[in-house]
């Protein structure tokens, strides 16, 4: 679940949207404009500074083994738990979405949390590999290795769930963390930080460590020393983000944008289907990338799934008062966005079948339909990162899938369908497939999660996500000396003659 924000760009979301000074930066209430926190601006020389303070713990922290890791980890999970109406609020007003949302958003965090301290020895342990004949006096191992410091720069949509899925992977794997939060969220990214230190007073400073301010401290982290970046953003900033770290060759993991699609077979529950499609694309204000942002549904069917979304839609309403389906958007800019795809769609041909322009507000965004845009339509092509999803009527799964498959992204998707939902699911060019529901495989922590094209690539969760962490060392360990060996400049004549006979005798059959 990832949004992006232009952390690097020096030209994006300067003074008047995020902070106030040089040398701080403001975070305001996207419902009300009330200020939330104020934080350092940090330059680059500051952030160098502590990344090298995290260059002194992350030798302790490797140190402590991954049953060590486990146990500190373990208590960073407690510790948010018993405190979680705070973090809970704070979500709420930083961020803008309901607290319920805001309590499904730590929870999914603390299940990530479990699940990684717990499966990170299993998944990383160092690995007996079998050896040939020709190396049959040899032992053979793998080990995995962390990083060293591994730095993140995380979004604003899922403050909380979405950086964790690098922060505690890359901690669980033996690593020092250094976070770079959104500029629209540091005061939930700073609690998350702290909530670390103080479950474990015990262990040295520097082990998870936050800097905070705009594109310029992002762009800093890139060149400050780390040994690996993990970024969450949008494909523009993520191209950025890759040339800044080749200056130092520092390897990435890029989580970018997504402009999922879901598939509607006719042979598909169709009130479920709906309930479920207007979940993907309304909630959080549809500022989630593997939401649901395009609908590809079969003729047959159409008309039925359109009443039932309608139906699903119809109490659908955005706020601040406790019961609101989803708050404001998050990121003001990110409003002209989603009016430019909306008047593109209807000026070329679109049905507003829910909502419209009308529907766009100053902080809100009421839930748009847009039926059978074209599929050049910025609206279909582009994320648009907004309360909106198109509906595109098809004669055939086949032109389901041809048509899911066929933009930049590749990041999530869904398929709706009682017979064949898999087999159709397996067609879906996207990192993540949801079949019978959205997003379950964001609530599965065992699942890796990432993407292809103008998604990203690298992943993040589960085993896959651990892997990524850390760079395998292999290891060749000879037991005893061979009466020949082939290993050496003192090999005789006679074996060099023999070896083209028994590279014929090893592998021509």
């Amino acid at each position: 679940m990832t949004r992006a924000d232009d952390h690097v760009d020096a030209d994006a979301h300067k003074d008047t949207e995020a902070g106030a000074s040089e040398n701080t930066l403001e975070s305001y209430d996207p419902s009300s404009g009330a200020l939330v926190a104020v934080v350092a601006d940090m330059e680059a020389a500051a952030v160098s500074d502590t990344v090298v303070v995290a260059r002194g713990a992350a030798t302790w922290w490797a140190a402590q083994g991954f049953n060590g890791r486990r146990r500190h980890l373990t208590a960073w999970r407690k510790y948010m738990a018993a405190h979680s109406t705070e973090i809970i609020a704070l979500i709420h007003r930083e961020n803008g979405k309901p607290e319920p949302d805001a309590a499904l958003e730590l929870m999914l965090t603390l299940e990530h949390i479990s699940w990684t301290a717990k499966n990170a020895g299993k998944v990383l342990g160092s690995q007996r590999r079998r050896t040939g004949l020709l190396t049959a006096n040899f032992a053979a191992r793998v080990d995995h290795i962390p990083f060293g410091v591994v730095g993140v720069i995380g979004p604003w949509n899922y403050p909380l769930y979405t950086p964790n899925g690098s922060i505690a992977t890359a901690l669980a794997a033996g690593n020092a963390v250094v976070f770079k939060p959104s500029e629209y969220t540091p005061a939930v990214a700073q609690w998350y930080v702290e909530a670390f230190a103080r479950a474990n007073p015990a262990a040295p400073e520097g082990i998870l460590q936050i800097v905070t301010g705009g594109p310029a401290a992002g762009e800093a982290l890139c060149t400050s020393g780390i040994d690996k970046l993990a970024f969450t953003g949008s494909a523009k900033t993520g191209e950025k983000v890759m040339a800044t770290c080749a200056r130092s060759l520092v390897p990435v993991v890029m989580e970018l944008g997504g402009k999922d699609a879901a598939i509607v077979a006719a042979d598909a529950d169709i009130d479920a289907a709906a309930e479920s499609i207007a979940f993907g694309a309304m909630g959080n204000a549809g500022q989630t990338c593997v939401g649901i942002e395009r609908v590809y549904v079969e003729r047959v069917v159409r008309e039925r799934f359109l009443a039932a979304l309608r139906r699903e839609l119809d109490n659908v309403t955005p706020g601040d008062r406790p019961g609101a389906s989803y708050g404001p958007m998050t990121m003001p800019s990110q409003i002209d966005v989603v009016r430019s795809h909306v008047s593109d769609a209807i000026e070329r041909g679109a049905d507003p079948v829910l909502g419209g322009l009308d529907s766009i507000g100053d902080r809100y965004i009421e839930p748009i339909v847009l039926l059978d845009p074209p599929h050049s339509a910025a609206a279909v092509q582009e994320e648009t990162f907004g309360p909106t999803v198109t509906v595109t009527t098809v004669d055939s799964v086949d032109e389901a899938v041809e048509l899911a498959n066929d933009v930049r992204y590749g990041l999530a998707g869904a398929v709706f369908s009682r017979r064949h939902g898999l087999e159709i699911a397996r067609r879906i060019d996207a990192g993540q497939v949801s079949v019978n529901s959205v997003l379950g495989f964001a609530a599965i922590a065992s699942l890796p999660l990432g993407g292809r094209g103008a998604s990203g690539f690298g992943r993040i969760h589960g085993p896959e996500g651990l892997h990524e962490f850390t760079r395998p060392r292999a290891l060749a360990i000879q037991r005893f000396a061979l009466p020949v060996n082939l290993l050496s400049l003192r090999r005789p004549g006679w074996l060099d003659r023999l070896l083209p006979r028994l590279i014929r005798w090893l592998y021509s059959h």
